[in-house]
């Protein structure tokens, strides 16, 4: 009898625990809606911002035969010096989502030991944070909240500082590394150079037919305000990018949770009910022989 009251006290266990993950799942699924929606609108934005920022340069390239002559643009093929910006979650139970992150950046962390490059870790999100302190691995920045709640002035704060020691010459190359968000089944690791900027992204050697026209003293001044409103809304959207597929990520992983829930009752209600015949058997068994024993 105490096997089958412990056996009905695990089915009520993962019954509380299969309603907590649908629970979390149906929540999740709220929420990515609402940043899948968020994450559309400030696409269009990007995309126009660095459909205008290629203009300019495509402009100040076509002008000057030796090409862009800007701190923004310059070779960042050899650095000596790499500040790597990375975001993860806040909380967990989201499947693999951080972990990969995490793995992406130690990669890159070893990659740029290798070749002798100083490497700065600048994190967004406690689980990256609480990982790499628990290894003993420095951070020379970090913060928590921005990747659950992401803020563009707080964004902005946080990426200008590092464009301004990139700027200085601190640090010669700067990358972002987060997981994005592909469609509600699927996340996608990138990692992207902020800085200087990918002229190879930005594909400038395309024919523009644009009427836009550019004074000569005035490119170097357009560019960098393009260039910075550039870095700080790429740290800003992928923020929003992280969101999203963390929101899928959890969804899924909790999704898969209340169905192992709802395997794991079966089978327990079929352990239960053969335990339960076992014990009628029993006691019908010993009524018997006691019966006979009677005789």
């Amino acid at each position: 009898m105490a096997n089958l009251k412990e056996i009905k006290r695990k089915i009520g266990s993962v019954k509380n625990t299969q309603k907590t993950t649908n629970a979390m799942k149906l929540v999740s699924s709220a929420k990515l809606k609402r940043t899948e929606e968020l994450a559309k609108k400030s696409r269009v934005y990007a995309e126009k911002l660095t459909e205008l920022l290629t203009e300019i340069a495509q402009k100040m390239q076509n002008a000057n035969a030796e090409g862009i002559d800007n701190v923004y643009f310059k070779d960042g093929e050899n650095p000596k010096r790499v500040d790597i910006v990375f975001i993860t979650a806040d909380k967990g139970l989201c499947g693999g989502f951080n972990s990969q992150t995490i793995k992406s950046v130690s990669k890159l962390l070893e990659e740029y030991k290798a070749k002798d490059v100083k490497v700065r870790l600048r994190a967004v999100g406690r689980k990256g944070i609480d990982f790499f302190k628990f290894n003993n691995i420095e951070l020379s920045d970090e913060i928590i909240g921005l990747s659950a709640a992401p803020d563009f002035k707080t964004a902005s704060e946080f990426i200008s500082e590092i464009a301004d020691a990139y700027v200085s010459g601190e640090t010669d190359k700067v990358i972002i590394v987060h997981n994005g968000y592909v469609n509600m089944i699927t996340q996608e690791l990138r990692v992207d150079q902020v800085l200087p900027v990918d002229t190879t992204r930005l594909e400038l050697d395309t024919v523009s037919t644009s009427e836009l026209e550019v004074e000569p003293d005035d490119d170097d001044t357009l560019l960098d305000a393009l260039v910075k409103r550039y870095v700080e809304y790429t740290m800003y959207y992928s923020l929003i990018d992280s969101l999203a597929a963390e929101h899928s990520a959890r969804m899924q992983a909790m999704d898969a949770a209340t169905k192992n829930a709802k395997e794991m009752v079966k089978e327990l209600n079929v352990k239960y009910n053969k335990a339960r015949q076992e014990a009628i058997t029993t006691e019908l068994i010993e009524i018997i022989s006691g019966m006979e024993s009677m005789k």
